[in-house]
């Protein structure tokens, strides 16, 4: 993996060699095979850095040939579309590309995405970080769906859909981005239009069960705590008071967005426990308790009990293709990084859910 301290120089401001696509993107990815799932992943993650650096030319005045960002995309033939603009502070924290044409030696480009709509996740640099930040804070709140920046994010994935059509269309994101893109792709999928969606360590804020070690204890406590939360659902329901989620699970159920998670990520780790649990009621003979509290969440349904209208939160989804990084992360900086998406050498694990 790239240094995280080497620089290179672009005219006069130095940058991170993990902006240049030359010293850390997928070099290796000369000709694209678009049924691999190594390849598509890794265009995804590669298409998701592009904005990143988008915003980080926008900071550093780096424009025409010292810009860093397109070589990220045209690395695969595409062209920017269109740039996506916070209104509040106008930092650029999406982008949809264009395909414009495939490579010769790509194999099955009919099934290479034409539109993808990507976003970034959250910036530490430059005047990007409070909107970020405050973004961060609505995901915890489950209240990003209520943001002007997610307004425009769906206005846009609606209008390329619209636009042209909803076959190959992918929508990708990492960190805060994944959670813009689970919920547009949710969105979109409660309409009955499923695109194809590539959401890297996308966030999953609960009590962190999958960071204790004893199997036992940790087992213990999921069980528990699905219990309480299938006993409290059917309590609202009774009371005519169930959380929204539980309404919309089964619209959703056929839709399977590829999840990418590092378990040394505490900010999406839980989405291992969140789907393994589940498996493991079904084999245990207590699926249904499990196939109803998977749809809710014990903080909603504590506000609805108060007489609270809770939102439905937006990390909860009844399918995904996951995929788990295996190998060891130094930290926490390169277990949430979105570089580990296209390493060659990845050492990973992907097992599918269904929700029936």
């Amino acid at each position: 993996m790239a240094s995280e301290t080497a620089i290179v120089k672009v005219s006069e401001s130095p940058i991170s060699e993990r902006e240049n696509f030359d010293l850390s993107g997928p070099v290796y990815l000369t000709t694209v095979d678009w049924t691999n799932p190594c390849h598509r992943r890794s265009v995804a993650a590669s298409l998701v850095q592009a904005v990143y650096i988008l915003e980080r030319d926008r900071q550093e005045k780096r424009e025409g040939d010292q810009a860093l960002a397109p070589l990220w995309w045209k690395a695969f033939n595409f062209e920017l579309y269109r740039q996506l603009i916070d209104d509040a502070d106008s930092c650029i924290f999406g982008a949809i590309y264009k395909l414009s044409s495939t490579s010769p030696d790509d194999r099955h480009p009919a099934q290479a995405p034409r539109y993808i709509v990507a976003f970034r996740g959250t910036i530490t640099k430059g005047d990007a970080f409070m909107r970020d930040l405050e973004l961060d804070i609505h995901i915890i709140r489950n209240g990003l769906h209520q943001t002007s920046r997610f307004e425009i994010a769906i206005q846009a994935v609606r209008h390329v859909v619209a636009t042209f059509g909803s076959h190959n269309i992918w929508i990708a994101g990492h960190s805060l981005g994944a959670a813009m893109a689970l919920l547009a792709g949710k969105n979109m999928a409660k309409c009955g239009v499923l695109l194809d969606a590539f959401l890297f360590n996308s966030p999953f804020f609960s009590a962190p069960i999958e960071r204790i070690k004893d199997k036992k204890v940790k087992h213990g406590l999921r069980f528990a705590g699905s219990v309480i939360t299938a006993g409290l659902a059917l309590a609202m329901k009774s009371k005519n008071q169930a959380n929204r989620s539980g309404g919309t699970f089964d619209s959703l159920a056929a839709w399977l967005p590829q999840l990418f998670v590092n378990p040394g990520d505490h900010i999406c780790a839980e989405y291992v426990g969140y789907f393994e649990h589940r498996k493991r009621m079904e084999d245990m003979g207590a699926g249904e308790i499990e196939r109803l509290a998977t749809q809710h969440s014990i903080g909603g349904l504590v506000l609805n009990a108060f007489g609270k209208q809770s939102e439905e939160a937006p990390h909860l989804i009844p399918s995904a293709h996951v995929t788990v990084n295996k190998a060891a992360a130094r930290d926490f900086k390169e277990a949430h990084g979105i570089h580990q998406w296209w390493r060659s050498d990845l050492q990973f694990e992907t097992k599918t859910y269904t929700f029936s």
